[in-house]
């Protein structure tokens, strides 16, 4: 059996605050390989903040420790500032949330994807602008060489967010990160975003972690859902049997959710008197 990509064990994120250090994600363990992971839960529990503390993009005052933060054998906790450098894009990639502020208003789409790639890469011009248009095509922009001329103010949300795929898929790296990649966009364009990132990274044998609030949405899309709740694993199950899950949380948050049949008078609110946080609790 091959070694997980990433292994992580006891993962902890401490901000300070005026009441004294405050954990937003608590000792978290995970591992995993060349697959499709889902990390959902409600606003606010540590989703986003484990994702970023992997690509080591959490800035003081905010500290990260953990037992083990390993990916593909190297240890992310002593790897300098520069190794990061070298590590984010080129094998670790991160889709932001919303591409109006991921994306650089001065410079074309066709340059920005094109320094994503170049950034860890040597190639002539020629070879450069052909990988970027193949890359447009990829993320099923029409026209690429148009697209690539324009700035991002030009473009629309979908768009702009398939553009922010595209230059994190680029260098063709091993694991991608993707922080609710759809959450700026209508239903319409929600399933085709997500369509590309699933096609690209299965057919690049690449691992994903989806970041979601949305949990038949990352039930659809994973193979494995960890359910996180105040910065902590409450469960952990396969996607396809999501709807199975024992844990008062997830099937809280799964009773709240509406359904195209709704007619239920009011949606389910969260019973938090009734249980606690921690794995198996």
């Amino acid at each position: 059996m091959s070694a997980p990509l990433l292994e992580i064990d006891g993962l902890t994120v401490t901000f300070p605050t005026s009441r004294g250090p405050v954990d937003v994600v608590k000792g978290i363990s995970f591992s995993l390989g060349r697959e499709r992971l889902g990390i959902v839960g409600e606003s606010g529990s540590g989703k986003s903040m484990t994702g970023r503390a992997i690509l080591r993009l959490i800035r003081k005052p905010g500290l990260v420790t953990a037992r083990t933060m390993r990916f593909d054998g190297i240890d992310l906790l002593s790897q300098s500032e520069r190794q990061m450098r070298q590590l984010r894009g080129a094998r670790l990639s991160m889709v932001m949330q919303d591409p109006k502020f991921s994306l650089n208003p001065v410079m074309t789409i066709g340059e920005q994807i094109a320094e994503a790639l170049v950034t860890h890469k040597y190639l002539l011009r020629r070879d450069l602008k052909a990988r970027v248009l193949a890359m447009l095509e990829a993320v099923r922009i029409n026209d690429p060489e148009r697209v690539a001329k324009l700035y991002p103010h030009e473009v629309s949300g979908g768009m702009g967010q398939r553009v922010m795929i595209a230059m994190m898929l680029i260098p063709e790296p091993d694991l991608l990160i993707a922080d609710e990649p759809t959450s700026a966009l209508d239903v319409s364009v929600q399933a085709q975003v997500l369509d590309i990132i699933d096609d690209l990274v299965t057919g690049k044998g690449m691992g994903l972690i989806l970041i979601s609030h949305d949990l038949n949405l990352v039930g659809r899309y994973c193979d494995r859902i960890l359910v996180i709740n105040s910065g902590e694993i409450v469960e952990e199950c396969v996607a396809s049997k999501l709807h199975e899950a024992s844990h008062p949380y997830t099937r809280g948050l799964l009773a709240a959710m509406p359904r195209m049949n709704e007619t239920r008078e009011e949606l389910p609110v969260l019973d938090r008197s009734t249980w606690t946080t921690g794995a198996g609790t």
